[in-house]
């Protein structure tokens, strides 16, 4: 094995590379990546460089001295237009093939648009720069979308003095992941902020004059965010041979294919902790997963599963959310420190009989370190909460609810 290919330019890509260069390999190792940047982080997209607080150069994951130090194939603007797995070939978009012994895909997932131009998305260095340019105090912004980027985006350009709707079609935002307690308190929060939020509202497109309802209302806005969701970056792999549904279909090795890996955002694995398929688009993820296939696919036979207790954390006003586990599913929510009113509290998720997540706003990282180990451990649901306070749920109107212990 002399070439390794990583398609994808991110944190994923940028990890599988390290962990091959870490890990001994000497071969040539080619990074493609779509943008004309050298890899950089995403989160701050959404926070501290749509703010203002922070400038793009901050965001570079490397700098061009540690990329040079790698001695890479470093391959940016150049996007992947198709893979040929019995050659072992990558064709891009600029007409050159590349030939690989092992390829890592890692590109990543693109937003989801709605009917309609005008409207922003945001997922690229571009596309937070473009908006933050729009963004000033007195702007009206409409936020499609309530999920962790859409309240994210609200938040910012609140501190930024605009004028914000977040327009959501589920009548709790982030019910689906959190629990309605827990997404209900989060919306709360967005409200005595000062944004106007309006739930269980369906968005047909986006107009000149701001967006479209499902019953015909136009919501006028200066600026528009579409923050509905991502669709896996795979559409360069249709026909190639590769399982592609909602993701590139990996076992728990993060092997799709003979000499092909996946990681990051675009693959979707068997995780065994859980004992289910999961995609999962978070950064730290992103990096955990680029250097468990680049391992794997230096070791074959001998590689190990892929079984980690995924994390993420959202900033919203002076809130940090932390979360640890696979929340989606679950079939109950416990308070089991602090209370959602003080906005200060511990909350664990139960699926089946086991415990499957805890989510925490303003907790000390060390808070959460015993509950991340229960959950990689498969802990009982019933031994890790013993002795935890129960909650009762009251709806407050507006379809909101206030959790209290």
């Amino acid at each position: 094995m002399n070439r390794v290919v990583v398609v994808g330019a991110s944190a994923a890509g940028l990890a599988a590379t390290e962990t091959l260069r870490r890990e001994g390999f000497e071969g040539t190792i080619t990074l493609v990546g779509d943008e004309p940047y050298a890899p950089y982080d995403r989160p701050p997209l959404s926070k501290q460089l749509l703010s203002r607080e922070w400038q793009p150069d901050r965001l570079r994951l490397r700098s061009d001295e540690d990329l040079s130090g790698l001695d890479i194939d470093l391959r940016l603007d150049s996007a992947a237009a198709g893979i040929d797995l019995d050659a072992h070939t990558v064709e891009l978009a600029t007409g050159d093939v590349l030939a690989y012994d092992r390829l890592v895909v890692a590109t990543g997932v693109s937003p989801r648009l709605l009917p309609g131009s005008g409207g922003h998305v945001l997922r690229t260095l571009d596309d937070s720069l473009r908006l933050r340019s729009r963004l000033a105090s007195g702007r009206r912004l409409i936020v499609v979308g309530a999920g962790f980027l859409g309240a994210e985006v609200a938040a910012a350009a609140r501190g930024l003095g605009c004028e914000v709707t977040l327009l959501e079609p589920a009548p709790v935002p982030l019910a689906h992941a959190v629990g309605e307690a827990v997404g209900s308190m989060l919306a709360a929060t967005h409200v005595e902020q000062g944004v106007m939020l309006r739930t269980g509202i369906g968005v047909d497109e986006v107009v000149p004059e701001g967006v479209r309802l499902t019953d015909g209302e136009v919501v006028r806005a200066d600026e528009v965010l579409v923050a509905v969701g991502s669709v896996p970056n795979t559409d360069w792999l249709e026909g190639s041979g590769l399982e592609l549904a909602d993701g590139i279909v990996c076992d728990e090795y993060c092997s799709a294919a003979t000499d092909v890996y996946a990681a990051g955002d675009v693959a979707r694995w068997h995780n065994p902790l859980f004992g289910t398929s999961m995609r999962v688009e978070h950064r730290t993820h992103a990096a955990e997963q680029g250097m468990a296939a680049a391992r794997n696919l230096l070791r074959g036979a001998e590689g190990r599963p892929f079984a980690p207790v995924p994390y993420f954390w959202s900033d919203q006003y002076d809130m940090r959310i932390q979360a640890y586990g696979y929340l989606r599913g679950h079939e109950e929510v416990r308070i089991v420190e602090g209370a959602l009113s003080e906005r200060h509290f511990i909350a664990a998720y139960r699926t089946g009989d086991r415990l499957v997540g805890v989510l925490a706003v303003g907790a000390a990282p060390k808070a959460l370190r015993p509950w991340r180990q229960a959950i990689a451990k498969g802990s009982p649901w019933d031994e890790a909460v013993a002795g935890a306070p129960q909650t009762t749920g009251r709806r407050t109107g507006e379809g909101l609810f206030d959790a209290a212990i």
